[in-house]
């Protein structure tokens, strides 16, 4: 059985693995920011605790079978419920929040190896997933901007000759696209196409081409 220090330790070392990693959500100010982190890390570690040695008391009584991990076991796919409420869906091809879903899950691993005594297992992980959610992000936004694809979406009247006018501005400027979609909705047509990022100096110019037409009712450029 673990005296009350160590028990006091486990618990603290959880705090403050879970609140590295909450500060760094925190500062973006996403919804599950330090106390979340902290929350879920601390709770983790209990959890792994009374997993381990909270059954102490009855381990070797007669047709008594247990198995310590399956307590801890259940944090792991638990924890996603708290996730899933951190990932919004603004739009279509359009979602935030995977990486703080994804940090949580994280923390709560940290929170069950520091709860079974793995301090530097636990204090190497929240390093690293501070080294992936701090120091990588800038060469995630440089990468991304220059090899991702934007979405340029379109609406216009049904009367309108659109699939012409976009075929000719996307011709005279030179813009590639990756990918088309057209629908119908109610009275609209609505166009969606993904643009190469490779040749984006004119989009600009297509764009202000667009407002021009009055066919055109809704632009969105993301």
């Amino acid at each position: 059985m673990l005296s009350f220090s160590e028990i006091l330790i486990r618990l603290a070392l959880a705090s403050l693995f879970g609140a590295l990693i909450g500060l760094e959500r925190e500062r973006k100010d996403w919804a599950a920011g330090l106390r979340t982190h902290m929350l879920v890390s601390v709770g983790s570690c209990l959890i792994m605790i009374v997993s381990a040695f909270g059954f102490a008391d009855i381990l070797g009584t007669e047709h008594v079978s247990l198995d310590p991990s399956r307590v801890a076991a259940q944090v792991v796919s638990g924890i996603g419920f708290i996730g899933a409420g951190t990932i919004l869906f603004l739009k279509q091809g359009a979602v935030r929040g995977l990486t703080t879903a994804a940090g949580l899950w994280t923390v709560a691993a940290i929170g069950l190896a520091t709860g079974g005594g793995l301090y530097f297992a636990a204090g190497a992980t929240t390093i690293i997933a501070l080294i992936i959610l701090w120091v990588l992000q800038p060469i995630e936004r440089a990468y991304s901007k220059r090899f991702k694809h934007k979405t340029l979406r379109v609406v216009t009247t049904l009367d309108a000759d659109t699939t012409s006018l976009l075929n000719d501005l996307f011709n005279r400027f030179q813009t590639k696209i990756t990918d088309f979609s057209l629908n119908r909705l109610g009275d609209e047509f609505v166009y969606q196409m993904k643009i190469d990022n490779s040749n984006l100096d004119s989009i600009d110019d297509l764009l202000r081409e667009l407002k021009k037409n009055s066919s055109v009712k809704e632009i969105d450029w993301t």
